[in-house]
């Protein structure tokens, strides 16, 4: 396992400089204690109408007066200054800021060849099994909307095999990085590894570093999995003062899954991409208990299609659904995502009267491809033109919890800025089974994404040949194949003709 020090990888309030702010010379000092606020960054937290952190100063002890001094040390106070401004001033955008997808824009699935797909999956695992493919997860949330205080990732969300996303995500790459091997030499026992970067955030890294070493990686090489932390950023209330967590410490979260960028950059990952020769990432979000991890189609079309990065697209299921959709900026413009909450009513309602779809139709379910040169393209320049996004949440603070905003930015916000992008249809039934939300709630749970894992499962064994019984109605059971059987319903025949499975059950070796 490569580790990346916290030190080095987590960068508070993204502070790429330090302290940022150079006033350790101006403390005061009484016996050893801190007597007044150093009176250098009293000043410049005036200037930026931030000065209320030090309010409660006299109530506190030597210890914490120390503290708080370094916790505001470590904000790059100009920097999160005009995050601030810029994302409060920012708004919705209007109707006329947007346009669909072209349609030239996205390979559909009933428009995708037979020959395509296979020349696509053979271009893939060609560039695996040269080593020129890394996958990147995004770890950074907990799972305490399904009632667990773990990292998403350990998730149990009640298979057969009690397989946690961790594990289930792990086997994958196992299996592709086998499938490489044979496809590239009949027989051979010669496998590339593929390199798993893993973002966790502060919140979440000592407890999945922790559960991969007990698992033991999931049968992959321990160094061959790097972990590494996103960047914080302090919460505001809603005039865009910083929410104190406790008297001497300012309230801060995770920078959002765009926040990748700059911690690739700040961790060095990106150059030890480029030291391994990987020229292509799969990047992902943890929480998707179909995600096809390091999908050798999609690499070989990305490939294919020469472009800079690549979306894997669901269609809308109805205008309501809380996905962010791709657009249009502009005539003419590039490809982005709008979030659910910043599109229209009216236009999330909007039908193209000639296909008879929704207009704004292509969801974004967090399955990207990226070449690694443009992603130190984004690295170096998203920082400076970016807005984050304000989530209204409610904030642990001095007072209780207050209602204010986190800051974050997504990692579509740098799709337009890629020179070339391309949309890739999958389907939801086959790619997508979100777990989002406990057992009860109306979607995205860990007894939905269940069922669609075994359903899919199912139709794999029977189109292999295979017969299920039940010991429950169909609609709410069926069978698990593990991924070190089969990656995508392939090569099942030798396990499943003329065999019968009693359902719920693991099919394994």
């Amino acid at each position: 396992m490569r580790e990346i020090g916290a030190q080095q990888a987590q960068i508070e309030g993204n502070n790429s400089n330090g302290s940022g702010n150079g006033n350790g010379g101006d403390q005061f000092n009484d016996g050893g204690g801190m007597a007044g606020p150093p009176q250098g960054l009293i000043e410049r937290l005036k200037d930026y109408g931030q000065e209320d952190a030090f309010a409660l100063w006299d109530e506190l002890s030597s210890d914490e007066r120390e503290l708080l001094v370094k916790d505001i040390e470590n904000v790059d106070l100009s920097r999160i200054d005009r995050i601030i401004r810029c994302s409060l001033q920012s708004h919705a955008l209007p109707a006329a800021a947007i346009e669909p997808v072209p349609e030239s824009s996205v390979s559909t699935v009933e428009d995708r060849k037979l020959e395509d797909r296979e020349r696509w999956w053979k271009m893939g695992m060609k560039a695996i099994s040269e080593g020129k493919l890394a996958v990147l997860l995004l770890s950074g949330g907990q799972g305490t909307r399904l009632g667990s205080s773990d990292p998403k990732g350990c998730f149990n969300i009640g298979l057969p095999s009690g397989k946690s996303l961790f594990q289930l995500q792990a086997e994958k790459i196992l299996r592709v990085q086998r499938l490489a091997a044979l496809s590239q030499n009949e027989g051979s026992t010669d496998i590339v590894p593929i390199h798993w970067y893993i973002m966790t955030s502060p919140f979440t890294d000592d407890a999945t570093r922790k559960f991969f070493e007990s698992h033991k990686y999931f049968g992959l090489e321990s160094d061959q999995v790097t972990f590494f932390q996103q960047g914080t950023i302090p919460c505001v209330s809603k005039d865009g003062r910083f929410i104190m967590e406790t008297p001497c410490r300012v309230a801060k979260a995770p920078d959002g899954n765009g926040g990748v960028y700059s911690a690739l950059k700040y961790s060095r990952l990106l150059d030890d991409m480029t030291m391994r020769g990987v020229k292509y990432l799969d990047c992902y979000g943890v929480d998707n208990a179909l995600v096809r991890v390091a999908d050798p189609t999609f690499l070989g079309y990305f490939i294919d299609k020469g472009v800079a990065t690549a979306a894997k697209v669901v269609r809308k299921a109805y205008p309501q659904e809380k996905v962010g959709v791709f657009v249009r900026r502009g005539k003419g413009g590039p490809l982005a995502v709008v979030e659910y909450s910043e599109l229209d009513s009216s236009l999330a309602s909007a039908i193209n009267q000639e296909t008879g779809r929704l207009r704004f139709c292509w969801s974004n379910v967090c399955l990207h491809m990226f070449t690694v040169d443009f992603l130190n393209q984004v690295a170096n320049g998203l920082e400076k033109d970016s807005i984050y996004h304000l989530a209204e949440k409610k904030i642990p603070s001095i007072h209780g919890y207050t209602m204010g905003y986190k800051l974050e930015q997504f990692i579509f916000d740098a799709f337009p800025y890629a020179p070339s992008m391309t949309l890739f249809e999958v389907l939801r039934e086959e790619e997508f089974a979100p777990v989002k939300n406990a057992n009860g709630s109306n979607y995205d749970t860990p007894d939905s994404a269940r069922l669609l894992c075994l359903r899919l499962h199912t139709r794999w064994v029977v189109a292999a040949g295979g017969f299920l019984t039940h010991s429950v109605p169909l609609y709410s059971t069926g069978v698990e194949v593990s991924p070190l059987c089969s990656y995508a319903g392939e090569n099942l025949e030798a396990i499943c003709r003329g065999r019968t499975f009693h359902a719920p059950c693991e099919i394994s070796y």
